[in-house]
């Protein structure tokens, strides 16, 4: 498994020596370097990627700022000088935080990390093909296939099936998580089954007779996930 990732940090010398250590891991595949948020999210929506190794302290928008703004989370390592920011990088889940300088071996040792989360998310997805939800006091089994949409709705999430919605009490996070790759989330506050796509114009698609908007940062990896002619 070879992991796409990118590189967000202001300072020159970190930039490179995180470089340096991508490029001696076997399992990277650096794409960029950028030395702030607002260049990652420019390659965040051109790119599926998996990995974003991430600077704390940044000048406009910080780190735990472009966290707030992507919209389809990949695994988070945080880097910084300081330790105080460790309790916030937690509510987070990022996969790991590195204390500068970084060495080798922690290095390597974080890229470990990742890797077996990569390989349990995807183990989880081959082997379901259903959810189960609670709803109304009981639990209630739901196949991939009927899913046709789901919709955030505060702390709570809305999912359409073709013959009721569910409301239950979860994160849009959560589900992403648990969901298989049939799925994606096309907008902060919905995630669609892509195969129930009827059509896509411009920024928005359509599911049964339902128009959901696809934000910026999301319609390439939307489009490189179709079957396009």
């Amino acid at each position: 498994m070879k992991l796409k990732c990118i590189i967000v940090d202001d300072e020159l010398m970190a930039r490179k020596s995180l470089q340096k250590l991508c490029e001696q891991n076997s399992s990277l595949e650096l794409i960029a370097s950028c030395e702030n948020a607002e260049q990652a999210l420019k390659v965040l929506e051109q790119h599926e990627i998996d990995l974003i190794w991430l600077d704390v302290e940044m000048p406009e928008l910080s780190g735990f700022d472009l966290l707030e703004k992507i919209t389809t989370m990949p695994q988070v390592i945080l880097t910084s000088s300081k330790t105080e920011y460790a309790y916030d990088a937690f509510q987070y889940q990022v996969t790991d935080y590195l204390k500068k300088p970084i060495t080798s071996p922690r290095f390597n040792l974080a890229v470990e990390k990742v890797l077996e989360q990569s390989q349990k998310k995807e183990n989880t997805q081959a082997q379901h093909n259903e959810i189960y939800i609670k709803h109304e006091g009981r639990y209630i089994r739901l196949p991939y296939s009927d899913i046709q949409f789901i919709e955030n709705i505060g702390d709570y999430v809305k999912i359409y099936t073709s013959k009721q919605a569910y409301i239950i009490h979860t994160t849009m996070k959560s589900l992403e998580e648990k969901l298989g790759k049939q799925f994606l989330r096309v907008h902060r506050s919905y995630i669609v089954h892509l195969e129930k796509i009827v059509d896509i114009e411009e920024n928005n698609l359509v599911i049964a007779n339902k128009v959901i908007p696809i934000s910026r940062a999301n319609k390439s990896e939307l489009m490189n996930r179709l079957n396009m002619l």
